[in-house]
């Protein structure tokens, strides 16, 4: 019985965790400024890192940077955060990244995320969409390590490529997941 109160508790937190993490809050005033400024720092670390990124930057038409990205869960999870919109080198919106997620998962992690919006349709899809969900949409190619060793602007033929980067903390398990991205007027 103590057994069954405890999952049930710790199902509790976590599903709190996730409605806290995965409900858009509106940034304020004072956090376009925060958000804009640590997209473009996560953006020009992505850059130093890594090089496929930087050769997608002369060829995309924007990129929209999440630097921080919390994920939590336990069973269920969510997770959250805040992104700017970058154009020719200047933030041009703010956006807001939710998921929810159900299925055999433990951990906490924060993670910073970044689209290359390669076509001009892309590009256009994220203005004209009240809420763009990934999967539904503009394909999206996630890159990864041996993705990216064969990845060169002349082979680019995707909508969006998108990076994961400066990982930390531990995620484990698999489930059922679905994100959204919708713009916010801070």
């Amino acid at each position: 019985m103590k057994k069954l109160i405890s999952t049930i508790a710790l199902t509790l937190i976590a599903v709190v965790t996730a409605v806290v993490l995965v409900v858009p809050r509106p940034a304020m005033a004072a956090d376009a400024a925060a958000i804009s400024r640590d997209a473009h720092a996560a953006l020009n670390t992505l850059y130093a890192k890594e090089l496929v990124p930087s050769l997608l930057r002369e060829k995309a038409k924007a990129v929209l940077v999440f630097p921080s990205i919390l994920k939590a869960g336990f069973i269920v999870g969510g997770q959250g955060g805040n992104g700017a919109l970058i154009e020719n080198g200047k933030t041009v919106a703010y956006y807001n990244i939710s998921a929810a997620s159900y299925g055999l998962q433990a951990g906490i992690q924060e993670f910073g995320y970044a689209m290359f919006l390669m076509t001009d349709s892309a590009r256009a899809y994220i203005d004209k969409s009240k809420g763009w969900e990934i999967g539904v949409g503009p394909s999206v190619v996630i890159v990864d390590a041996g993705a990216a060793k064969s990845l060169t602007t002349t082979t680019a033929k995707d909508d969006v490529y998108a990076f994961i980067f400066s990982q930390k903390g531990l995620m484990a398990g698999i489930g059922i997941q679905g994100s959204k991205i919708t713009r916010i007027n801070p």
